[in-house]
């Protein structure tokens, strides 16, 4: 009913008006109830969702995590395969272990598991690594075996004498000086002592000798594997003589001890200034909580890597190069290790 400017609805529209607006109100109700009673019934924990926004529900939220722990592990593994083990450090130790001469200065440059051979370690990635260590210019280079990738993964094969001359150019005035590990040991020991001695690089195989000037002389002593031969079942027969290595060492000069697997280090004596070891990759996978199970040692995290001080016996476990069993890092970038005795 429409109303013009200054006239108002007759007295008997209104009743009528009224009536009908109540009973279309009550109609309505009784739709209403109708539909009410017909419809479902909704518990308390299904509260209704605004109109226009998406109702947030337990399902929903593991789906979405699901989906973000997916995407992270994917993005972590490629990391781990593709990214971390083309990358290089240099890990630097400055120390004045108790049995080493105040004062006397010694730089070393250790290179430990370079695993040669792609996809980790191509001809690239090697000749990267001398040049980096070349820089570093230590009186002395350290090889702490395991030279050559084996594991099925391999997609490039470097030759023995390629590899072993990239090794053999870092130079040092002391010398470039090399052990066994036991990757040699199962795989083509004698290829890998060829080219090392075709490089004119000397390999300690349980024996020490002695290097320096007259006032800074040290012995440099190499030990057989420890895990030489594989028995089965986890069992080893290591070619490995400790008190025959250290039976050598005729001046009370400092002896610094190369070892490949690190666990030998409980049976080292105090006479021993400074153990260098490689072998565990540092864990490889270095996972929180779960890494030590990756560490290749019988005493899981205690020596899986860096500057370990026990009863003030020092050792230095490098985290190495190259890759073994998957060809992947996570957490422990290769690395050349550069230590600085004397300072």
């Amino acid at each position: 009913m429409r109303a013009s400017f200054g006239l108002l609805p007759t007295k008997w529209n209104v009743p009528e008006i009224a009536y009908r607006n109540e009973r279309s109100i009550h109609d309505l109700r009784a739709n209403w109830r109708a539909m009410n009673e017909a419809a479902p019934k909704r518990t308390t924990n299904e509260a209704a969702t605004p109109p226009g926004r998406a109702r947030v529900t337990r399902r929903r939220v593991l789906a979405g995590s699901a989906g973000l722990i997916g995407l992270s592990a994917v993005a972590t593994g490629a990391y781990a395969s593709a990214i971390e083990p083309q990358s290089l450090v240099v890990t630097r130790y400055a120390l004045n272990p108790p049995g080493w001469p105040a004062g006397r200065k010694l730089s070393m440059t250790v290179i430990a598991d370079l695993h040669a051979g792609g996809p980790d370690m191509t001809l690239t990635h090697i000749r990267r690594v001398a040049d980096s260590a070349g820089r570093l210019k230590s009186d002395l280079v350290i090889l702490l075996g395991d030279y050559t990738a084996t594991y099925r993964f391999v997609n490039e094969r470097i030759p023995y004498a390629v590899w072993a001359g990239e090794l053999a150019r870092i130079g040092a005035p002391l010398g470039t000086w090399a052990i066994l590990g036991n990757h040699d040991w199962w795989h083509n020991v004698a290829d890998v002592r060829r080219a090392l001695t075709d490089a004119g690089i000397p390999l300690l195989e349980n024996d020490a000798v002695m290097l320096g000037a007259e006032g800074e002389r040290f012995w440099l002593a190499g030990l057989g594997d420890q895990l030489a031969y594989r028995l089965g079942h986890g069992r080893f027969r290591g070619v490995d003589d400790l008190p025959k290595t250290l039976a050598q060492v005729g001046t009370d000069d400092p002896v610094i001890l190369l070892a490949h697997e690190p666990d030998i280090f409980p049976h080292v004596p105090a006479r021993v200034a400074l153990t260098l070891s490689g072998h565990t990759h540092g864990g490889q996978i270095r996972l929180p909580l779960i890494w030590p199970a990756f560490v290749p040692s019988k005493y899981g995290a205690r020596f899986a890597y860096g500057h370990v001080i026990e009863e003030d016996r020092h050792l230095i476990v490098s985290g190495g190069l190259g890759t073994s069993f998957i060809p992947a890092r996570l957490g422990v970038p290769p690395e050349i290790v550069h230590i600085q005795l004397g300072v």
